[in-house]
């Protein structure tokens, strides 16, 4: 009788423990004895990678920084039949349990899985966000441990349709596409929220093995995996029978958008804010001062530009149509019998870039030395596609030919500004950035700006009293300047005096050195650095006609000071950063700087509507720009024509443009093509043409430049005779338009 009541009671003893011993063990694994688990902090803020999107002002995602190209989307913005499929192929009594099922766990054990699997989807979530798969048996228990706790410590802190989401968002559905709004996107190009039934089934059956089950690979397959979902659905009553008949054998139509960091608006743009970005997070730490610095590509940041994706459009558009048929003049050169890479700079330019090719590191590696790589280089054969403006080429170039080939296009730089805010509203930094990485148009690429920088030498005389009525000697001129001898030639005739509007329109060399005679270099390179010049300029009198190696985005700067009334306006292309849930980290403001009245901006305005006149080194303008009530430019051509400018602004829109090679050794070998009016102006019209065409940008075509302080010099500018002589009357006194820059040496 006694061994009777001993036996059930150590089977107790025995269940007790056992129970005891799990329960003990949960307890362990919940403080941490087995490895940290994530803070209640941590479960609000998970620390899974979410990419930072870059938005435009008119509220368009230009484009993405990421590791993982995941964004959060809520429950909300899913279609109804997207949670439904999900639960009810992989995990039915969701609603029912706390983060565990153990019926479905305790069939799986017995099934050994061939049941159906035990994980919940509150406990895939958790594997998901916080843990590495592992194949180890001890570390593979422990991790399952840990889901568990954290599938409970889950379901306390959401509600269910948050858990949804949350799972939605976390799951990676291959090619690029982690997330249901990346794969949405990618596969579909569609938002979550418009998927149809049979879309939203194939991605709750990739959920299985997005691998196994890849629609790109494998569709049929993949078929008949969504067809298994959509029978759910039919049984649960969410479609009918019919639908599901129709449904299940339907092809998988696809319209796949595989996503980069460089897809998008504004690609030169994005990189050069990413290094900007960078700087900030380094500058910016999180409110928790043991939280690591931001990271864009991590932190699921929201960062507001100043861009517009309208004009940015119209930007790119434009600088394609001009590049693609300019390239075509440059070429003819080459055909022509020109061979610039066969001179001793042009083989060093070749020489110095295959070095930096993949290629050359590869067969450096395997042991060949310089004249065995070059030799491989020039005489090993490939069969490759090349970038044109038609698409990409077939053909068969060697290495070498393939640098040559890229090293001869035309490259681009173009930024248009909003004047009275400095807003940059579009920025184009080469022909295109998946060949051509360069960005042009950033603070530190510098090119010598010839004849755009004459106006700057012309503000500062207007400041000082002279009149844009003031005639001006164009006759030889010769000054010295410490010890020096400096003797600027026109391209055409020298003689007789001209208004300063008049020479400007023309843009005589020699009256420009006129002035810096009469003003001295030091003056002028300090009035430049007031208007916003960062960089070193040479303190000789050939600054005056743009000796100077300057930015584009600098020289915009300096133009700003002209159409906003003297106030130098910095270009501003940041206008906020938001954290993942929408906080404002920091907002942006632009630099303003008063250089000189609005009287003086306002004559300068009036004397730089020359060049855009008839007459003027810009007067083609009108071929491709129907120009409001006012517009004002100034054009630029450097020594043997290797850089061509064009800077010109209306009253709502300021815009600037170069063209060149990257090499100075490539240029255009004549002056009627390589100049700023015909090799880069074109870009500038085109662009304009489109944003005042387009009635939803509202810009108003009969707006005028700002009104000065004294209200006389509207009415008694300059005397009707002047206006004459810019609209052609003595153009033939000045023969070819002076765009040509001596060197800083004089």
């Amino acid at each position: 009788m006694l061994e009777r009541l001993k036996q059930p009671k150590t089977l107790w003893k025995i269940f007790g423990t056992f129970v005891g011993s799990i329960v003990l063990f949960f307890l362990l694994v919940r403080i941490g004895i087995f490895g940290t688990l994530p803070s209640f902090d941590e479960l609000e803020n998970p620390t899974a990678n979410l990419a930072s999107k870059i938005y435009s002002a008119d509220s368009v995602m230009i484009g993405k920084y990421f590791v993982d190209n995941r964004s959060n989307v809520r429950y909300e913005d899913l279609p109804s039949y997207l949670p439904k499929a999900l639960v009810a192929n992989e995990d039915e009594r969701f609603y029912d349990h706390s983060g565990i099922d153990f019926f479905g766990t305790f069939r799986a054990v017995i099934t050994l899985g061939k049941g159906g699997g035990g994980s919940t989807i509150t406990q895939q979530l958790a594997k998901n966000m916080f843990h590495n798969r592992s194949h180890n048996i001890v570390q593979r228990i422990m991790q399952k441990a840990k889901e568990y706790v954290i599938a409970i410590m889950l379901e306390r802190r959401y509600t269910k349709e948050e858990i949804i989401a949350m799972y939605f968002n976390t799951f990676d559905f291959v090619n690029n596409a982690v997330g249901i709004e990346s794969a949405s996107r990618i596969y579909f190009n569609k938002k979550p929220k418009d998927l149809s039934v049979e879309e939203a089934a194939m991605f709750v059956g990739m959920l299985q093995n997005p691998s196994y089950y890849n629609p790109r690979r494998f569709e049929q397959r993949t078929r008949d995996r969504r067809a298994t979902v959509l029978r759910k659905l039919m049984e649960q009553g969410t479609i009918s029978n019919a639908q599901f008949n129709d449904l299940k054998d339907k092809h998988i139509e696809l319209n796949f958008h595989p996503e980069t960091a460089n897809d998008g608006l504004a690609p030169y743009f994005r990189m050069i804010l990413a290094e900007e970005l960078k700087k900030w997070a380094k500058e910016n730490k999180k409110l928790n001062p043991d939280a690591p610095e931001y990271n864009i590509y991590t932190d699921g940041l929201k960062i507001y530009t100043t861009l517009d994706s309208r004009l940015q459009k119209y930007a790119e558009e434009a600088a394609t149509e001009h590049l693609s048929r300019y390239q075509g003049v440059f070429n003819a050169q080459f055909s022509a019998g020109w061979k610039p890479w066969e001179t001793d700079a042009g083989k060093k330019i070749l020489e110095t870039a295959c070095k930096y090719t993949d290629r050359w590191a590869a067969l450096k590696e395997q042991g060949l030395n310089k004249e065995e790589i070059l030799k491989n280089f020039k005489t090993e054969k490939n069969r490759i596609k090349v970038f044109t403006y038609k698409g990409l080429k077939d053909t068969t170039l060697t290495p070498y030919d393939s640098v040559k080939y890229y090293k001869s296009f035309l490259q681009i730089g173009f930024m248009a500004v909003e004047p009275y805010t400095g807003y940059v509203r579009a920025w184009v930094g080469g022909p295109n950035f998946e060949y051509f990485k360069y960005d042009h148009c950033n603070v530190n690429t510098k090119r010598q700006v010839g004849s755009t920088f004459k106006p700057v030498q012309y503000a500062l005389a207007v400041d000082n009293g002279w009149s844009p009525c003031m005639t001006i000697p164009t006759g030889p001129i010769t000054i010295n300047y410490q010890g020096q001898v400096w003797q600027p030639k026109n391209s055409g005739r020298y003689g007789g005096s001209y208004p300063m509007k008049v020479c400007l329109a023309h843009s005589i060399n020699t009256a420009a050195a006129y002035m810096m005679k009469n003003f001295g270099p030091e003056a002028l390179v300090d009035l430049s650095h007031k208007m916003g010049i960062t960089a070193n300029i040479p303190t000789v009198p050939s600054i005056c006609l743009g000796a100077g190696e300057i930015s584009l985005y600098e020289m915009l700067t300096v133009y700003s000071t002209f159409c906003n009334a003297g106030i130098s306006t910095k270009p501003q292309y940041l206008l906020r950063i938001e954290d993942k849930n929408g906080n404002v980290i920091q907002n942006f403001t632009t630099e303003m700087k008063e250089v000189f009245s609005d009287n003086t901006a306002y004559k300068m305005c009036e004397i730089m509507k020359g060049p855009v006149s008839p007459g003027g080194t810009a007067a083609s303008l009108r071929a491709y720009f129907t120009p409001p009530t006012d517009v004002a430019g100034k054009t630029g051509t450097t020594n043997k024509n290797t850089d061509a400018w064009f800077i010109g602004f209306t009253p709502q829109m300021m815009a600037g443009v170069w063209v060149g090679c990257d090499d100075p050794l490539l240029r255009f070998l004549y002056t009627s093509t390589g100049q700023g009016g015909r090799a880069a102006m074109p870009v500038w019209g085109m662009f304009m043409q489109k944003v005042y065409n387009d009635p939803k940008l509202a810009f108003n075509k009969t707006a005028k430049f700002f009104t000065p302080s004294d209200s006389s010099l509207i009415k008694n500018f300059c005397t009707d005779d002047n206006a004459t002589i810019i609209s052609g009357g003595s153009v033939g006194n000045f023969g070819q338009v002076d765009e040509e820059t001596p060197d800083s040496e004089y």
